[in-house]
């Protein structure tokens, strides 16, 4: 039955999509986050359902008369820039026909990426896209919430099978980076009675992340925390919201829970941490010998044995700084890092520019709450091989498109409803045909 209803909804998206482009990137995150097709138990779970969305998105784009104008910022273009030096670590792989592949999946995440910079251009398009994502996974984060309060924290909370956040870690970290969109949704709901459920929503999807019994989760919440309290006007009043939020829920992790966190200060006793230093410095040895590294899927056996001090100890990469920098290099890895960096900056430049402006308030919060979301993926990400992880390029994709958004003046104003929408003549904001709209803050 699950298999039908989602099958249907897809099928029955797709006209919608050929009249409305952008609608394309809304049900290609649903399924990209949420994978609604994994929680089937047959042949929907196998149906290529994302990439007739895709295909279904960038046929109806061609085919719009809506202006299509990219919105080139330097994180755009960083972008860019990565997927090119990809083909070239690709073609210069220590497995090519296991990298070629990869490159393939990574591409269709980042070609998606530029159609959406295309499509999402105005402040309701921005706001449904943020919508759609956090509530994709704020799903898992009730379900997982509740299940760990059921189950007194005894099992893991997992993502769903053959996906992006199966594992615990990875279902931690994508927890982490939701709550702070939840906390937005729950500020600037234009319905009220929906401000208590984001909120309620964002709780127990802290609960969830606690309950992955991922330490890299853990240390992403803490450093969200502490950011928060850095960042907050009102510092004693968050200290005591962070001090209750802790004396309720940690209480509910069963012993097990605690042992394992404990870990985290004995990682030299701990033969998964130690087997995970011997990767990132197999990583390192490899990036100094090779300036394009080992391109794709190249943490096994025969580099290892190469490369590693300890080469019967084969393990992941279980680091975004590790993973990119033995996969695409030293140059790889700084690209990367310059992306992170660009955004952040990015989004701090649009937090000074509407914070006067009353009517952009939403936008200025929604800013600060992407970089919540990015210390938490600097922070877990550091201990979780997701340097490709789709959820961090739409928190770059948010950004630049707000960051244009600024630029042209397309804000919503206090009822709602936008100044401008990009790309139609005769409104306050838009751009001239055919103009590449670009964004310097």
């Amino acid at each position: 039955m699950r298999d039908i209803a989602v099958t249907l909804v897809i099928l029955a998206s797709l006209p919608f999509i050929l009249w409305r482009p952008w609608y394309g990137i809304l049900v290609w995150s649903w399924l990209g986050f949420m994978n609604p097709h994994r929680l089937a138990w047959g042949f929907a779970t196998t149906l290529p359902l994302a990439m007739v969305v895709a295909l279904t998105t960038m046929v109806a784009l061609l085919l719009s008369r809506e202006k299509r104008n990219f919105m080139w910022t330097r994180e755009m273009a960083l972008i860019l820039i990565f997927l090119c030096w990809m083909v070239v670590t690709t073609t210069f792989s220590m497995y090519p026909w296991l990298a070629w592949d990869q490159f393939i999946k990574v591409s269709k995440i980042f070609l998606m990426i530029f159609v959406a910079a295309i499509l999402i251009n105005s402040a309701e398009r921005l706001q449904a896209l943020v919508l759609v994502i956090a509530l994709s996974i704020g799903f898992y984060g009730v379900k997982g919430g509740i299940f760990t309060v059921v189950h007194g924290g005894v099992y893991a909370v997992r993502g769903p099978p053959g996906t992006f956040i199966d594992g615990n870690n990875e279902i931690g970290l994508a927890l982490a980076m939701t709550i702070p969109l939840l906390y937005w949704l729950a500020r600037h709901a234009k319905q009220a009675y929906l401000r208590p459920a984001y909120l309620i929503a964002a709780g127990l999807t802290a609960i969830a992340a606690l309950g992955t019994q991922s330490r890299g989760a853990l240390l992403g919440l803490g450093a969200m925390a502490a950011f928060l309290w850095i960042k907050s006007p009102r510092k004693f009043l968050t200290l005591i919201v962070i001090a209750v939020v802790a004396a309720v829920v940690l209480p509910l992790m069963p012993e097990q829970w605690w042992a394992r966190m404990a870990t985290i200060q004995t990682y030299e006793q701990d033969q998964s941490a130690m087997g995970r230093i011997n990767a990132w410095k197999m990583a390192v040895n490899l990036a100094s010998h090779q300036i394009t590294g080992g391109g794709f899927e190249c943490f096994r056996g025969p580099t290892f044995a190469i490369y590693a001090p300890d080469p019967e100890d084969v393990h992941d990469s279980h680091s975004i700084y590790f993973q990119i920098l033995g996969h695409q290099g030293y140059i790889g890895l700084a690209i990367f890092l310059l992306l992170i960096a660009c955004s952040w900056f990015s989004a701090s430049s649009v937090i000074r520019a509407t914070k006067k402006d009353k009517s952009k308030h939403w936008l200025r919060d929604l800013m600060a709450m992407i970089q919540v979301s990015l210390i938490a993926y600097i922070t877990a990400g550091a201990f979780l091989g997701l340097g490709y992880f789709d959820y961090f390029y739409n928190v770059v994709l948010i950004v630049a498109v707000a960051k244009v958004l600024v630029a042209r003046k397309i804000v919503n104003t206090p009822t709602g409803e936008s100044e401008a929408l990009a790309g139609q003549p005769g409104l306050a904001g838009a751009s001239p045909p055919g103009m590449i709209a670009k964004a310097r803050l």
